[in-house]
């Protein structure tokens, strides 16, 4: 556990890419094949299993201690994370080790063992001393990373391509070859890490999908040598980027998150069973209705669900549009340029001989201009925006510069008055950066209608965090409500009808374009211009 937390801290406390690599190859060159196992999945993102909600924590710890649950919210509201305050509060009251413990106990052990014992304990009472007998064995910041384990709450500045580099240069594997062994479902334990880092062929699991190629955005220095007749456009859909795999006569469909949703798309499931042996095809779920591709906010219908309704089939029928060939008659053809993996994907998609399976159109342009002119007119063919693949490329791991582009329509606007702020996590823990935005209603009424985190600078979070704390009119927990007197324009990728929030609209994507410093509250537009943008954009289904 101390060299995990040591690990956390190195690559938490540096913005170095290199830095974090060489932390990585050092952690893993002296951990265990079972700790560098748990470790890769925790960096990765592959386990975020809550065993007790910080809520029941906090209780716990009130239990313990007799601290004053006020004092405790008000520590909450300066910090905004509960793993953090409470690992603060347990060094202040004297709850945990100065320095580290000689004897270490495993991560794999806490994983494994100490954590659901914990969570087995149905006495309350007890459950809260053993809780507080392992902290004080622990420093504060071994209790820190404890209680994010044990709210499934980790998280850590590392992205999945630098651990997958250090790995590679530890063991000597090539990174494509790690990257596609860490696809799907992965085991604990010292076999499935020696699979990972193994330098012999390791044959995949029939189920497992291929990392998937990812689009970098189009800019100018895309444009400076575009060669039309090099580039294969495509329309660029807004729907759930999927892997289908068909081997040994059985149907997978994989998301782009790593997340087996076969269950959930039954009639796609049944259509890929008349798939070849042997092939992998990549491209997007969307609802098809009335000859129409309908808005992400009607796939949302089908997401989550373990069981579908035949209602649901009904009103949300899904389709797949196919737009590239990864494995053909049981060969990886990942390393054939696009035109050649093309001709394979037409074939296959062929065979299939479904309306539900749709061949991506490829389309010409002649010129940039062309190319611009088509981009603008991508939300009237259901799509939003291009993307532009190089026809002699590769398919490759994650995003490549160069291989592809996506080259997506100006985001949709509105123009709202900021309402709620809430404290970020992190390093953003201590200050406001997490946002709703309000729309006038036409009783002159503000409605919450968008959440957003990103888009300013640091130094207008830093002001108007200020400003934040300045001009608080009422707290809710960890949320403070403020004077109506800043405007932002709020960008997002779509826009759809809900009844589930008050403004009756839900968007896509929301993120802050600008703070409009040039215009007061009462400038801001109205739920009835969010209708007319609904309106305008998604077509009556």
């Amino acid at each position: 556990m101390k060299d995990f937390v040591k690990l956390f801290d190195e690559i938490d406390s540096t913005t170095s890419t290199n830095e974090k690599v060489e932390a990585l190859k050092d952690y893993f060159k002296h951990a265990t094949p079972t700790d560098s196992m748990w470790t890769l999945l925790l960096l990765t993102g592959r386990l975020s299993k809550r065993t007790i909600t910080s809520r029941s924590l906090s209780r716990m710890f009130l239990t313990q201690t007799h601290y004053p649950e006020w004092l405790l919210e008000e520590c909450w509201d300066h910090v905004g994370d509960t793993a953090e305050t409470l690992s603060l509060l347990a060094h202040s009251l004297n709850l945990c080790r100065e320095t580290s413990s000689q004897t270490d106990t495993s991560l794999t052990a806490w994983m494994e063992e100490k954590i659901p014992n914990l969570a087995r304990i149905k006495d309350e009472e007890k459950q809260s001393q053993s809780l507080i007998n392992l902290w004080k064995k622990l420093t504060a910041q071994e209790i820190f990373i404890l209680n994010k384990l044990i709210t499934g709450a980790f998280r850590v500045g590392v992205s999945e391509k630098l651990v997958i580099r250090a790995l590679s240069e530890v063991y000597g594997v090539p990174t494509d070859q790690i990257a596609h062994r860490l696809s799907g479902n992965l085991d604990t334990g010292e076999q499935a890490f020696e699979r990972v880092v193994s330098q012999e062929a390791v044959a995949a699991n029939f189920s497992q999908p291929y990392p998937f190629c990812l689009a970098h955005p189009w800019n100018e220095r895309s444009e400076k040598n575009f060669d039309p007749k090099e580039w294969c456009i495509e329309w660029k859909y807004d729907g759930i980027r999927a892997q289908v795999i068909r081997r040994e006569s059985h149907t997978w469909i994989w998301s782009r998150g790593e997340e087996d949703i076969t269950e959930t798309f039954p009639e796609l499931t049944e259509i890929f069973t008349h798939l070849p042996e042997g092939t992998v095809i990549d491209g997007e779920i969307l609802v098809f209705r009335n000859q129409r591709i309908s808005s992400f906010q009607a796939l949302q219908k089908r997401l989550g669900r373990k069981k579908v309704s035949e209602q649901i089939l009904k009103d949300y029928p899904a389709g797949f549009m196919a737009y590239d060939c990864l494995e053909f008659n049981s060969r990886d053809i990942r390393q054939e340029t696009l035109k050649e993996r093309r001709k394979k994907l037409e074939k296959t998609v062929t065979k299939i001989h479904d309306s539900k399976v749709l061949l991506s159109p490829t389309i010409d342009v002649d010129t940039l201009e062309e190319l611009n002119e088509l981009r603008m007119k991508a939300r009237e063919r259901d799509a939003e925006g291009l993307m532009i693949k190089w026809w002699a490329g590769v398919y490759s791991v994650g995003r490549k510069t160069g291989n592809w582009w996506k080259y997506k329509v100006d985001p949709l606007t509105l123009d709202a008055v900021l309402l709620y702020a809430q404290s970020g996590t992190g390093r953003r823990s201590n200050l406001y950066t997490d946002y709703t935005f309000a729309l006038w209603n036409e009783k002159k009424e503000l409605i919450p209608f968008a959440k957003a985190y990103s888009g300013l600078d640091q130094s207008e979070i830093d002001e108007l965090d200020a400003w934040i704390r300045r001009h608080t009119k009422e707290k809710f927990g960890p949320v403070r409500s403020v004077q109506a007197e800043h405007v932002f324009e709020i960008g997002f990728e779509g826009i759809g009808s809900s009844a589930r929030h008050k403004s009756g609209i839900a968007v896509r994507f929301p993120r802050i374009l600008r703070w409009r410093k040039d215009k007061k509250a009462e400038d801001a537009d109205t739920l009835q211009s969010a209708q007319e943008l609904l309106r305008a954009v998604n077509r009556e289904e």
